[in-house]
Parts: structure tokens; C-alpha cells; sequence
């Protein structure tokens, strides 16, 4: 019995490997597709996305036209908020925030700055258009900073603490911020888009390429061949491979590297070797699709089914510490969390396979699951 593959299946190999790309190049829209999402795609959402505050607009209701109200109102500064002149009156306030030209009004009442002179206690009222919940909250967070500096500083000043040294102990908050220091939102969703876009073409394009041979009926072909199941699916996964890890060099070298200056910490070599065994693992979750659907809509469609939740399960959108405990189980059996944890590990944070090979053993195991079903399936229905 001989164990390892003769020259005859290697060359049958390596020529229905060229045919599988050969295939996909006479696919000109397919090819476009894949061109725009490692390029444009990733592009657009690196500089069009982001998790910060950035230029809310903001109204200012000054009722009390003192030193400190102006000074309040001076903090709100870009390029978190913009302001867009004085509201007047607060049904003119109201009015901007219905209409969506404001997203937060700023009111102070009368009496402010005299009761910051007299040490008592006084209180603004901001507005906050939440109907986008996330600009919502992060405009309540920033504003409620602003505030709560001002009054610190406010009640210094009038101890007479503003200038010297406290007599007694003190708190210096130090805030580190380690692997993305500026807080760049670029790095995270550029790198967070490319590997979605990886996860996307490793199913799809398997999928279509097996969907293809059923349409033409080339499929019967090649099972009354010499070409074994292996032979005839191995090809399609390889010749995807290339495609995919050609776009992810793309998408990394083209764009997030030169054009947003995302730095690589760790081995690019072990990133793209964990990229290629997350690959194979999705390749076989294509081929099953295939197995069960019927032309390219229908795989298509089965994609996005599994393609949604699988984001969803990730980790990059939510926590995992935030999802409840059903989903948080669930989540360890997406492929994406591994490959999300593994690719921010070696891009940003310089890890190397001591601190990853968690991951890695949770690609190779879905892998290997994947794999068998794929074979038993696609043995079963055309074997």
C-alpha cells in the first residue's frame, strides 16, 4: 500500500489547480469583486468609520452671560464638538435637535456664575439628540468630562489650591494606552474589514467554484475521471488560497501599511501562515455549502446565513465579557474569534506562537472537523 501520493497525483494536482484559477480569470465581475473588496472596501472603512466623537454639533443656551458660563462653553472645543452659535431661546434649542442640525444643546441657567462665586452648588442642563445611540453616548461622555473638569478646577481655584501644592496625599492618574497609543480607530477597522473581507472570499469562492461545475455540468465529468473526491476538491481550496492570501497582501501592503501606517510588531510570516490555515478551514465550510445548494444564489445566500453570526460571535464588535452566557459559549466555535485574536495579536501587539497557539489550535480543530464533514459530505452525495 503505498502511503505517499505518486507523480501522477501531484500532476494531476498541480494541473487542476491552474484550471480552478484559470476558471476564475474567465469570471471577470467575480474578479472585480474580489479586487474592490481588498482595496476600496478596506479603504473606505479605515477613513470613513470611526468609534470617536467627532465634530458634534453643539448649541449654546447661555441664560446667564457670566465670566464662568463663557468659560464652560469655551471648553467644548473641536475636534470632538462644533459649535454652531447660540440657541437664543430653549424652544429654538429643541427645534435644532428635532431637526438633526445640533447634536447636543448646552444650557446654562441664570445665576450660574454667582453661585460658583459663592460656593454653592450649580448645575447645567445638557440636551443630547440620542437617536444615534453611539454618538449619543459618547457626546454624554466627553460633556460630562468637560464638566466635571471645570468644576474641579472651579473648586481649586476658589480654595486657593490652584497654583500651590497640596498639603497631603494625592492620586496621579497615569493613563497608559498600549499597542494603538493615539487610539487611531484606522488601525482597528481597516485591519477589522480586511480580515471580514478574508473571511467572506474564503467561503464564497469555493463555493462558487464547486456551484460552477454543477451548473455546466462538468461536475459528472469529473467524478467518471481518474480524479478522486480529494482530487477533485483539494484543487478548488488551493487555487482560493492564492486568490485570497494575493488580496490579503493587497489589502496590507497597498493600503494599511503605507496609506494608514498600521504597524506590523510581529512575524508577517506566522500572520500569513495562520491566515492560510484559516482559509482551509472556511474553504471546506464553502465546499459543504456548495454540497447542498443548487446554483450561485442559493450559495450565496448561504454565505451570508453563516457569515453574519459568525461576525456577530467574533468579538470585535462586542466584548466577549458583554455577551451573555449562551453567546459567549457559542463563540468559540466561530472560526473569525481565533482569527480576529490571532491577527490583532501578531499585527499590533507583536505576539508570537507562545501567547498564540490557543488560537491557533481552535483554527486547526474547526479545520479538521470542517474537513471531515466536508469529505464524508461530498463522498456521500457524489461518490
Amino acid at each position: 500500500m503505498q502511503l505517499w501520493p505518486d507523480t501522477t497525483w501531484w500532476r494531476r494536482l498541480r494541473v487542476m489547480t491552474w484550471k480552478e484559477l484559470v476558471q476564475l480569470m474567465r469570471d471577470p465581475l467575480l474578479l472585480l469583486f474580489v479586487v474592490y473588496a481588498f482595496s476600496a472596501d478596506i479603504y473606505n472603512a479605515a477613513s470613513g468609520v470611526t468609534l470617536q466623537l467627532n465634530n458634534a454639533a453643539l448649541a449654546l443656551l447661555d441664560m446667564d452671560h457670566s465670566r464662568a458660563s463663557r468659560e464652560l462653553a469655551g471648553r467644548f472645543l473641536p475636534p470632538e464638538f462644533r459649535q454652531i452659535g447660540g440657541a437664543g431661546h430653549a424652544s429654538t434649542g429643541m427645534a435644532l435637535l428635532d431637526e438633526g442640525k445640533a447634536m447636543a444643546v448646552l444650557d446654562v441657567p441664570p445665576g450660574f456664575g454667582d453661585a460658583l462665586e459663592r460656593g454653592e452648588q450649580a448645575s447645567v442642563q445638557l440636551q443630547i439628540d440620542a437617536s444615534n445611540s453611539v454618538q449619543g453616548f459618547l457626546t454624554s461622555v466627553d460633556a460630562t468630562q468637560i464638566v466635571a473638569r471645570f468644576g474641579l478646577e472651579t473648586a481649586s481655584a476658589r480654595l486657593g489650591l490652584g497654583g500651590g501644592a497640596i498639603d497631603g496625599p494625592i492620586i496621579d492618574n497615569r493613563t497608559r494606552v498600549w499597542f494603538n497609543p493615539n487610539q487611531n480607530d484606522a488601525w482597528f477597522m481597516g485591519i477589522s474589514e480586511l480580515l471580514n473581507v478574508v473571511t467572506l472570499f474564503s467561503m464564497l469562492l469555493p463555493a462558487a467554484a464547486m456551484v460552477r461545475e454543477k451548473e455546466r455540468g462538468t461536475i459528472e465529468q469529473l467524478l467518471v475521471s481518474p480524479l478522486g473526491p480529494l482530487q477533485i476538491m483539494l484543487p478548488k481550496i488551493l487555487a482560493m488560497v492564492a486568490v485570497i492570501l494575493c488580496g490579503t497582501a493587497l489589502g496590507l501592503f497597498g493600503l494599511l501599511i503605507p496609506v494608514f501606517g498600521v504597524p506590523v510588531q510581529g512575524s508577517l510570516l506566522l500572520f500569513f501562515v495562520v491566515t492560510t490555515g484559516y482559509i482551509c478551514t472556511l474553504a471546506g465550510i464553502g465546499i459543504l455549502i456548495a454540497t447542498v445548494t443548487r446554483n450561485m444564489a442559493q450559495a450565496g445566500m448561504m454565505v451570508i446565513l453563516i457569515l453574519a453570526p459568525m461576525m456577530f460571535l467574533s468579538g470585535a464588535w462586542t466584548p466577549p465579557e458583554a455577551m451573555p452566557t449562551v453567546m459567549r459559549a457559542l463563540m468559540y466555535i466561530s472560526p473569525l474569534y481565533y482569527f480576529i485574536n490571532a491577527s490583532y495579536g501578531i499585527l499590533l501587539k507583536g505576539a508570537g506562537v507562545a501567547a498564540l497557539w490557543p488560537m491557533m489550535a481552535g483554527i486547526l480543530a474547526l479545520g479538521l472537523a470542517v474537513g471531515t464533514a466536508c469529505t464524508l459530505r461530498f463522498t456521500k452525495q457524489f461518490g
